[in-house]
């Protein structure tokens, strides 16, 4: 039985059920306990004919033009757990098992695909049209964690979401189906959820699976039924009711508190899985105002705060939640690889590290550096709904520095 896959969540709200035209993202990202994870800004740039991009594990060809990105990931990749765009579009990815087993040969890893769709699509249709292109010509593999021990391989699903529509995309190898979301509740987990609702697939989808002898032509084609193990696919997902509760009212604090819960396993902190950081994010469907993405850039986001980003040209970068380079020299990049793990902790981690001890080992002082933290993070919250109510343009300038800004209050507090 292969290796059990972590269980990350990710949300999409639209109107009816999301706070009136937004349409709000989220995701807990779900990886092995001692991963630290940076958020990292590139800003859109252009690259000569014939340029080749480095990813996790191999070169791919570069594209004339990469909008610019904001990311959340494990340090020692090139990809991302989730992330967004300049456009308005975000995209997460989730480990899953499928009834075929995920190569271990190097490719391009689920988490590549989740930037390589930021960097190269303007809208949800087209971050996925780019996947799906890359996964036919490269395929998906390699190693999933920082294991020199063992290898650890997965297929990959995605929720893919702009301003106006989401798709999920699952995938085993090269072939894919997806479905076209407009409104309502959306969860994805570590699971296939895709059913007989399919709205674009893989042209030879069908046929291959035929020719598997996985599914007879006869019967309804139901892409979980036919790619999941035995009884894997079930209804996977505990979050959804919590969000469906809020009746039309989800907002980005209102997923907070989703991310935030423990009871119903959203947010994991068990022996080998830790939610490593999170994301939330609300993208108004009025094209007029902005897209606003909540960063957490530490584990455990019931102790965590979300601090708000907005693209603007020349955004202030934050070396602080950035993890160390370790260029050529890293572990991550000789082969054979991960023969060692270098201290990747970034500044806010390690600050956030000794915040945790104080909360488990002084309770008073640290509900009280948790309350304020919180208190922080409310106000920055209160900011944001400011900027989507107003009537006028929103000034650059205004929140150029915003993110730095606010990792570097969340610092002095610590200090």
């Amino acid at each position: 039985r292969m290796a059990a896959a972590p269980p990350s969540y990710c949300f999409v709200a639209f109107p009816p059920c999301s706070k009136e035209g937004l349409v709000v993202f989220g995701k807990n990202s779900a990886r092995p306990r001692d991963e630290v994870q940076e958020v990292v800004y590139f800003a859109a740039a252009e690259h000569e004919p014939g340029s080749k991009v480095e990813c996790t594990y191999i070169e791919i060809e570069q594209v004339p033009r990469t909008h610019a990105v904001v990311l959340s990931r494990p340090s020692w990749l090139w990809g991302a757990e989730m992330g967004a765009n300049e456009h308005g579009v975000c995209v997460a990815n989730e480990a899953v098992v499928t009834r075929e087993p995920a190569s271990e040969s190097e490719a391009l890893l689920g988490m590549d695909l989740v930037r390589l769709g930021l960097e190269r699509g303007a809208t949800a249709k087209e971050a996925l049209d780019v996947i799906v292109a890359l996964l036919e010509e490269h395929g998906q593999g390699g190693n999933y964690y920082e294991d020199g021990s063992s290898c650890h391989t997965f297929q990959s699903a995605f929720l893919i979401v702009d301003r106006n529509e989401a798709w999920i995309l699952e995938t085993s190898g090269k072939y894919w189906a997806a479905e076209k979301i407009t409104e309502g509740v959306k969860c994805i987990c570590n699971q296939l959820s895709l059913t007989t609702k399919i709205d674009a697939e893989h042209p030879e989808l069908r046929n291959y699976v035929k020719s598997q002898g996985w599914w007879n032509g006869d019967s309804d084609f139901n892409f979980s039924e036919v790619f999941s193990l035995a009884d894997d696919h079930l209804a996977c997902c505990s979050g959804r009711e919590s969000l469906e509760k809020q009746g039309g009212d989800v907002s980005a604090q209102a997923m907070i508190d989703v991310l935030r819960d423990k009871d119903s396993g959203v947010c994991v902190d068990s022996e080998s899985f830790l939610t490593t950081a999170s994301i939330v994010s609300v993208l108004p469907q009025d094209p007029s105002f902005p897209c606003i993405h909540y960063f957490t850039g530490t584990p455990d986001p019931s102790r965590s705060i979300f601090k708000p980003f907005i693209f603007v040209d020349d955004v202030k970068l934050v070396p602080k939640v950035q993890s160390p380079s370790f260029g050529n020299d890293d572990p991550a990049k000789k082969i054979p690889r991960f023969q060692e793990k270098p201290d990747r902790r970034h500044e806010l981690y390690k600050a956030h590290e000794w915040a945790r001890s104080l909360l488990e080992n002084d309770q008073d002082k640290g509900q009280k550096l948790m309350r304020i933290m919180l208190d922080l993070e409310k106000q920055g919250l209160e900011a944001m709904e400011d900027i989507l109510s107003r009537t006028e343009i929103l000034d650059p300038a205004e929140v150029v520095d915003l993110f730095y800004d606010c990792v570097d209050t969340e610092l002095k507090f610590f200090k």
